[in-house]
């Protein structure tokens, strides 16, 4: 008999992977409590059924795709759930949180008695012709999480214990996530300066490859500017040892959270960057 698995939330990749995993047959559960008209639409065109956090607790597998800042909490929920029932669904947490807060959360999952899997995800939500995104998955049970791989997800086994697979993510997206606001933060300085075009130009000339990576990033970046915040903070954790690299990431969420506000409002700085990015 196929596994029942919850998704929580519907984000596009939550309802994203929901999606793949009703592609292959799976029943696939999820709570709307509290959530926006455009999360139940993303949750009904993905084929997610719609219960109550009592039923949720009863899937085969939880998954917990959230923005970083409500992952712990959304633990705490389910675990008070979890821990008076017989049945102990897999949890899998799914969010770029830092390793020390992955392993508060896994403390929280399995002192209520459910199996707990570390998984970090790389890539952009399920999509038609797109066989991604991958999911990494470390810690005694991810073996279990693995055998979704048999309904669509391409899951990536680590040999290493909760947290690995959240290293992994915070190392990733640091890159990339840094990059792309590295990258908006000297064209804006290259507007102000009176220099955008010669840059655009130069970009253009010696970085061929760099300018398209950029042009596809900082587009797909403005709507979810306020998502990264939480990501940079969690990533300034994960680097902590590190006071340079601490200090660049808190910047970088000092960034986003001002992109956020700018692309709310009068898109300024928004503008700016689609006007610099714009394909000739």
């Amino acid at each position: 008999m196929n596994p029942t698995v919850a998704v929580v939330a519907q984000g596009e990749m939550g309802a994203g992977v929901g999606g793949r995993l009703v592609e292959r047959g799976l029943r696939v559960i999820t709570s709307l409590e509290g959530r926006s008209e455009e999360s139940a639409k993303r949750a009904k065109a993905a084929g997610m059924v719609a219960v109550s956090d009592q039923e949720l607790a009863r899937a085969d597998y939880f998954l917990s795709i959230l923005p970083p800042s409500d992952a712990l909490a959304l633990a705490e929920k389910l675990a008070a759930l979890i821990g008076p029932s017989n049945h102990k669904p897999i949890y899998v947490d799914c969010n770029a949180v830092s390793p020390p807060t992955k392993i508060e959360i896994g403390h929280v999952i399995t002192r209520a008695g459910s199996p707990f899997v570390d998984a970090g995800i790389i890539g952009g939500p399920p999509k038609e012709g797109y066989n991604g995104p991958g999911i990494y998955a470390s810690g005694p049970e991810a073996g279990r999480f693995a055998s979704l791989a048999e309904f669509g997800l391409v899951v990536h086994v680590m040999n290493g214990p909760i947290g690995a697979a959240s290293a992994m993510k915070m190392s990733y997206a640091g890159i990339t996530k840094g990059f792309t606001a590295l990258g908006a933060m000297m064209m804006l300085a290259a507007n102000r300066g009176g220099v955008a075009e010669g840059l655009r130009a130069e970009l253009e000339r010696s970085q061929p490859a760099l300018l398209p990576w950029l042009q596809r990033s900082i587009p797909a970046m403005y709507s979810k500017a306020y998502r990264y915040v939480g990501e940079m903070e969690e990533i300034s954790d994960y680097v902590g040892e590190d006071v340079s690299a601490q200090e660049m990431f808190d910047a970088f969420a000092d960034f986003y959270t001002r992109l956020a506000a700018d692309f709310e409002g009068q898109q300024a700085e928004v503008g700016a960057l689609t006007t610099f990015l714009k394909k000739n």
